[in-house]
């Protein structure tokens, strides 16, 4: 079964167009209402007839990531074996579907999102400060959830396999504006196999609800906080690879270099002599091998990305 959760906050004047384009490869579609202000909860429950829409009230706002956690819990306890994200403002095209869920139906993914940076054709209707920002932000995805070789991490069409869905701690994920970037850290967590699907970017009049201001303010804490906590467990507490060792050398090797020639250097100055060149070649060959070391690990980190889908085929 195939399910579609769609978080609604100010889409009422879209999210009838978005119901109605969703086709018939979908057999549940949960809107979450998140305490919106204009009654999109409402609106849809007294605006249309499909059978296969539940609407889902919040009492309080949860946020982008709240609203879809709630869907996703309604669609596991009905048996759902793929849940779609779908945001309700017209931005994403529903007849995707069928091919976002695909490599998750063939067991060869876990789970899939949309990339617009795939084809620069597919670009053209994106705003500039929308490309760099996205480009920026796709760079520190990258390192801050170990999935390389993904783009367009903020990208709201997203499709998850039941199996990685029911193994995430969805208590843990972030209820605003970074549940998509969060969800790629917990997803490497557990080791799931993830897949861009290109798609076209498309834009109208829709408002967003981003704050950038907060964006930037809370953001870098989220992306070090989840930077941390993935190489502790992929390389300390689950695991100690030769990519573990490669990162202890290159912490060490920096520690010694730096702390040695800071302190020869100190004391330089206080001298007025200056340091032989024994003593420099002593501070600055550790970090040569630290930075050659931390390559390493770089290199070995790239070829890290899981590759056995932890779904076994639905078909």
């Amino acid at each position: 079964m195939i399910a579609v959760v769609i978080p609604c906050y100010k889409v009422k004047s879209k999210i009838l167009g978005v119901l109605a384009a969703i086709g018939p490869e979908v057999d549940r579609i949960y809107a979450v209402d998140d305490a919106c202000p204009d009654g999109s909860g409402k609106f849809i429950a007294e605006s249309q007839q499909d059978p296969r829409v539940t609407v889902i009230f919040h009492a309080k706002n949860l946020g982008v990531g709240g609203a879809v956690k709630t869907g996703y819990r309604k669609a596991l306890e009905e048996g759902a074996g793929i849940v779609v994200k779908l945001d309700g403002d017209g931005q994403m095209d529903p007849s995707l579907i069928g091919r976002l869920v695909d490599p998750i139906v063939k067991g060869n993914a876990d789970y899939v999102k949309g990339n617009r940076f795939y084809d620069l054709v597919n670009l053209a209707g994106m705003p500039v400060a929308r490309k760099l920002g996205n480009s920026f932000l796709s760079f520190i995805s990258k390192a801050v959830s170990g999935y390389w070789q993904v783009m367009d991490p903020a990208n709201g069409l997203t499709a998850i396999g039941r199996e990685a869905l029911s193994m995430l701690p969805l208590d843990k994920i972030d209820n605003r504006f970074f549940f998509e970037n969060d969800m790629l850290f917990r997803l490497n967590t557990i080791r799931a196999v993830v897949h861009d699907m290109p798609m076209k970017a498309v834009y109208g009049d829709e408002k967003s609800n981003l704050r950038i201001g907060g964006t930037l303010f809370r953001f870098p804490f989220k992306y070090l906080n989840r930077f941390c906590k993935r190489i502790f467990y992929n390389y300390f507490l689950r695991d100690f690879n030769i990519g573990s060792l490669e990162l202890v050398m290159t912490l060490l090797f920096f520690a010694f270099g730096l702390t040695f020639g800071f302190l020869k250097w100190g004391e330089s100055i206080v001298s007025g002599q200056p340091a032989t060149a024994g003593t420099v070649i002593l501070a600055g060959l550790p970090v040569i091998l630290g930075f050659q070391s931390f390559l390493a690990f770089l290199h070995f980190d790239l070829l890290n990305v899981p590759q056995k889908p932890l779904t076994d085929s639905l078909r």
